[in-house]
């Protein structure tokens, strides 16, 4: 059953109708009324492509947010073939916020991984909701220096509302462990590309997207803080999430005009959760194009390229 938004609820009255009609049709003659169906479904198709075509900041934060949204196991199972999932850091324990393995990508031996959310309570509670623990990021590290040593490029697949702020995270060295991750991903001499599919948040989504090429999502987020959280330290008011996520500029149209991005994926019309496969295949297109400009350079080039991306954040506005 699909799940729609509130601001959603013009297309929903009217795809109700649809289904209601083509109920009815089941047990009447479908004949006379399959124009009223299809003027109705012409009408739904409009008025969600109007909707889309103009969505504020903040219902770009709930489309990023959606239950029904495809997460890094859906791409994994979708562009990797012969996926093998390696677990644990090697220190303290397995975290399965982040999934990570290796595998091929069209053909292409590489390191994948991702911050998995869960899609139902089971998995979530599992995945701790995609927010990591110091053990995820360490992980990660622990995956990426494989593919330096083997020379595989890594693709990684960011969907965090940020790291696990729990005090056992903060006693295990949950900063450091960011910082980790971030300074192993600025030192790799193979290419690396990140795709945000959903919320990219803080120091959770950079230790995973410090890369060559950083793409998003046409819905998807990617902010240093939660519209929620900014707006509770701003005006002392959760409720001002929407003022908060305006000013922001945590839509992938802000952050490609500022340069903080590289490019942008663009989904089906009423977001990826209505036509997932056709988002996982669009995401992959831009993955293999990334890496294909990055084919030709040496260890130093990447090294390079990298430094140069985002040491020149900021000095262009």
């Amino acid at each position: 059953m699909r799940s729609y938004l509130d601001f959603e609820k013009p297309v929903a009255e009217l795809e109700a109708k649809v289904e209601e009609l083509r109920a009815l049709g089941e047990n009447r003659d479908a004949v006379s009324i399959a124009d009223d169906i299809s003027r109705l479904e012409v009408k739904a198709a409009d008025a969600l492509k109007d909707l889309y075509g103009r969505l504020t900041p903040w219902q770009k934060t709930l489309v990023a947010r959606h239950p029904q949204r495809p997460h890094f196991v859906d791409y994994c199972a979708g562009l990797i073939t012969e996926f093998t999932p390696l677990a644990g850091d090697r220190k303290f324990a397995e975290d399965e916020a982040i999934v990570g393995g290796f595998g091929r990508f069209r053909g292409q031996p590489v390191c994948v991984m991702g911050q998995e959310k869960g899609h139902n309570t089971e998995t979530r509670i599992r995945h701790n909701f995609g927010m990591a623990r110091p053990e995820g990021y360490r992980k990660a590290v622990r995956l990426m220096e494989m593919a330096d040593r083997f020379g595989l490029p890594v693709i990684s697949f960011v969907d965090t509302a940020g790291a696990y702020p729990g005090i056992e995270a903060e006693e295990r060295g949950q900063a450091e462990a960011i910082a980790r991750s971030t300074e192993m991903q600025l030192s790799l001499g193979v290419p690396n590309v990140s795709l945000v599919i959903g919320e990219g948040g803080s120091g959770g989504a950079i230790a995973i997207a410090t890369a060559n090429k950083v793409l998003m999502l046409e819905h998807a987020i990617y902010s240093v803080i939660s519209p929620e959280g900014a707006a509770s330290i701003l005006w002392r008011d959760a409720a001002r999430a929407q003022d908060a996520a305006t000013n922001m500029k945590i839509t992938a149209q802000d952050l490609l005009r500022l340069g903080i991005i590289d490019g942008i994926v663009t989904e089906p019309v009423g977001g990826a959760h209505r036509d997932p496969q056709a988002t996982i295949e669009a995401a992959g297109n831009a993955i293999e194009e990334a890496l294909h400009d990055l084919g030709n350079m040496g260890p130093a080039e990447i090294r390079d390229h990298r430094a140069d991306k985002f040491l020149a954040i900021g000095r262009k506005l």
